[in-house]
């Protein structure tokens, strides 16, 4: 999905995050809603942040794999401009969102945009099994772009 690149737009995009988790059964309160949600929240906030070019949006993608791996993406249309997890000063106000998501994610990293100038930063989170997990099922749910089954590799 799409979204203007402001606060706005990261916020929808977060709230659009949780809700399509919950609709695939991953309840609003579970560690996987909150965990991806949490990720969502930091790439999208840095894709307005340090992402932004006027007059372009960044893009979201929600896919859940087989084994239950659950994927974001999100690609603005910044190149030049790589995310790297560093650690702040102690004083400093901002610099942990790529901390955050290095801590939470299963893995996580950057590609160039297939289709012109940009990049997008990936992360992955596997939901521990038990009662929350879900149970794998075939099929695409949800609207447009946000399938709930990654592609076959």
């Amino acid at each position: 999905m799409r979204f203007t690149s402001s606060p706005r737009g990261a916020r929808l995009a977060r709230r659009l995050v949780s809700h399509r988790l919950h609709a695939w059964g991953h309840s609003y309160a579970s560690p996987a809603n909150e965990t991806v949600t949490l990720i969502a929240s930091e790439l999208t906030a840095n894709a307005v942040r340090h992402g932004h070019v006027p007059g372009r949006d960044f893009r979201l993608r929600l896919t859940e794999a087989e084994g239950g791996m659950l994927r974001v993406e999100v690609t603005d249309t910044r190149a030049e401009r790589r995310p790297v997890a560093e650690t702040p000063g102690p004083d400093g106000e901002s610099g942990r969102g790529l901390l955050l998501v290095d801590a939470l994610a299963d893995d996580w990293g950057v590609t160039p945009r297939p289709a012109g100038p940009g990049k997008t930063v990936w992360a992955e989170f596997r939901p521990p099994p038990g009662p929350a997990a879900v149970t794998p099922v075939s099929g695409t749910r949800g609207p447009g772009p946000m399938p709930r089954r990654a592609p076959a590799s």
